[in-house]
C-alpha cells in the first residue's frame, strides 16, 4: 500500500477503532492503525505466508477464505472493516459487500480501476495488460472480478451502498485533476468509504 493510499485510510478510521481487515496480507497497515490510531484490530487472511508475516508483526490474524468467512464476524461490533485490494478476488464480490456491512458500521475498500487508459491501451495491443496496481500476469492472477470505477459505483447505487468518502489516485498513487474529473479513464485505483 502506498504512502498516500495508507494516509488516506488512515484519515477516515477514527481513533480507537476495532477493525477487521478482511485480506490483511501481512498485517502491515492493521499495524500501523494500532500504533497510530489506537485501533484494535483483527486480520482475515488464507495465504499462509502472509499469516505468519502478519504473526510476526504482532497482528491478530484468523486464515479463512474470505468468501466463506465473512458472516463469521457479525455481531462482534467492529466499527470499521477493510477490505484493500481484494475485493476483486472474491468469487461472489456482491454478497461481500452486503455481508462486510452487517459486520461493521463503515467498509474501506479501495479497488484497481480496469478502465483506466493504460490498461485500456494493453488491452487495445491485444494482450491483458498489467499495471502497478495489476502487477500479475493473466494466468498467475488472483483477480477474479476486475472492474472500472464506473462498474464498481453502479454496483453501490444498485445496491442502495452509501458512498460517504470517494478518491481516485492516478498511476503514481497520488491524487490529480485528471484522475479527479475524469476517473474511470485516468485514475488507476480508488477508495471508498461505504456505510
Amino acid at each position: 500500500m502506498n504512502n498516500q493510499l495508507q494516509s488516506i485510510v488512515l484519515d477516515w478510521i477514527p481513533n480507537q477503532s476495532k477493525v477487521v481487515d478482511f485480506g490483511c496480507g501481512d498485517g502491515a497497515l492493521l499495524k500501523i492503525l494500532a500504533k497510530k490510531k489506537s485501533a484494535i484490530g483483527y486480520g482475515v487472511e488464507i495465504d499462509g505466508e502472509k499469516i505468519n508475516a502478519c504473526i510476526t508483526n504482532g497482528v491478530s490474524v484468523i486464515q479463512q477464505d474470505i468468501d466463506a468467512g465473512i458472516q463469521n464476524y457479525k455481531g462482534m461490533g467492529f466499527d470499521v472493516a477493510i477490505m484493500a485490494s481484494s475485493i476483486q478476488c472474491l468469487r461472489r464480490p456482491r454478497n461481500a459487500m452486503k455481508n462486510i456491512l452487517k459486520v461493521a458500521n463503515e467498509c474501506v475498500i479501495t479497488l484497481p480501476n480496469f478502465g483506466n487508459w493504460e490498461l485500456r491501451l494493453g488491452l487495445l495491443k491485444g494482450k491483458m495488460p498489467s499495471s502497478s496496481q495489476l502487477p500479475a500476469k493473466w494466468y498467475e492472477t488472483k483477480n477474479l472480478h476486475l472492474c472500472t470505477i464506473a462498474d464498481f459505483e453502479d454496483l453501490c447505487a444498485e445496491e442502495s451502498f452509501n458512498i460517504k468518502k470517494k478518491v481516485y489516485l492516478n498511476s503514481r498513487g497520488s491524487s490529480s485533476w485528471l484522475a479527479n474529473a475524469f476517473p474511470n479513464l485516468f485514475a488507476a485505483e480508488a477508495v471508498y468509504l461505504i456505510g
